[in-house]
């Protein structure tokens, strides 16, 4: 009897041991045999680096975060958006923190962002927005229209000689032109000397005004509003984030055309205008392909805004009692 008893609890104690055995009992337990847990879904990383704070670098963030939550779900990604104030420091300093944190993708909207963020890492992807001529940005003189490597993105350029032909268009019979613009932004110094080049070619007389920062941007917009007869300035984020200083200098003295929406919308009275919210959404397509598998980064061509359009600010327009011809749209 003693013996039928022991065997009785050894076979118990068997059937228990291999009960707990298949239950599992933590998350790595869960986990099927290639390490993945078929109930988690992925939740990507994503680092912004915004240069500075301004509409149009604002629009392209936000349509970047608009199409990712769209096409992979709010529960699914996850922003970590950081502005550098304007501070190509900064933007080092945030870059290198997304690289330590081994996030999934970088978004680096602007050109110093993007220099910094090719300089951190050449594993993570990485997706420029708002920068003009990514071959300038980086340095690349074999230039095809493709990056390579861990880096693509999108262009924020409006055809330089359409803008040079507004010019013309609403002041034939101006002979002397200022580029106001900011030295330390690359992109803004290619702009323009392609800028100059048109211009040139038109009969325009033209000098650059260039300041290093905000410090200076008063001092050098007044001699520019002093010697120029009409004022161009190109997708820079320093003007871009002082068109109070800029417009309080020139407004009723000098007209200035500006290469966005943004800056001609605080100062300028004409653009040749892309959405930076569109450029921002089709940056967030190309994420999203990159992320799911469905595209290689290496491969992926530059992007351009699909369309212009001409568009004038009333209030600045008359206050210089301009009335743009038929084709231009008001800035609202």
């Amino acid at each position: 009897m003693k013996k039928i008893l022991a065997l009785l609890l050894a076979g118990v104690l068997a059937c228990g041991l291999t009960a707990c055995g298949g239950t599992p009992t933590t998350e790595e337990d869960a986990n099927s045999g290639d390490g993945t847990n078929a109930s988690t879904e992925k939740v990507y990383n994503i680092g912004i680096c915004q240069l500075v704070q301004h509409d149009a670098l604002d629009a392209a963030t936000k349509g970047f975060q608009d199409v990712l939550t769209e096409k992979l779900g709010a529960d699914s990604v996850k922003f970590d958006v950081q502005n550098a104030s304007n501070e190509t420091a900064n933007c080092a300093t945030i870059v290198n923190g997304f690289v330590s944190s081994n996030v999934d993708l970088i978004l680096a909207n602007a050109t110093a962002p993007l220099q910094a963020a090719a300089s951190a890492t050449s594993e993570i992807p990485i997706l420029g927005t708002s920068v003009t001529d990514y071959a300038t940005a980086l340095d690349i003189s074999d230039w095809t229209g493709t990056v390579g490597g861990n880096i693509s993105g999108t262009s924020d350029l409006a055809p330089l000689d359409q803008q040079a032909a507004m010019i013309q268009e609403l002041f034939p019979d101006v002979t002397t032109v200022g580029l106001l613009y900011c030295t330390g932004e690359a992109n803004s110094v290619y702009q323009c000397d392609v800028m100059e080049g048109y211009l040139q070619d038109m009969g325009y007389s033209v000098e650059k005004f260039a300041f290093t920062d905000t410090n200076d941007v008063n001092s050098v917009t007044q001699a520019a509003c002093d010697a120029s007869e009409v004022i161009y300035i190109p997708t820079d984020n320093t003007a871009a984030n002082n068109t109070g200083i800029i417009n309080n200098i020139c407004q009723g003295v000098v007209p200035v055309f500006a290469g966005e929406e943004g800056i001609c919308g605080g100062c300028g009275i004409a653009t040749l205008s892309i959405s930076y919210y569109d450029i921002g959404y089709k940056t967030g397509e190309m994420a999203a392909q990159i992320l799911t598998g469905e595209a290689d980064i290496a491969s992926m061509p530059i992007e351009y805004a699909p369309q212009f359009v001409k568009k004038y600010n009333p209030v600045t327009c008359e206050a210089l009692g301009i009335t743009p011809p038929d084709g231009y749209e008001a800035i609202a």
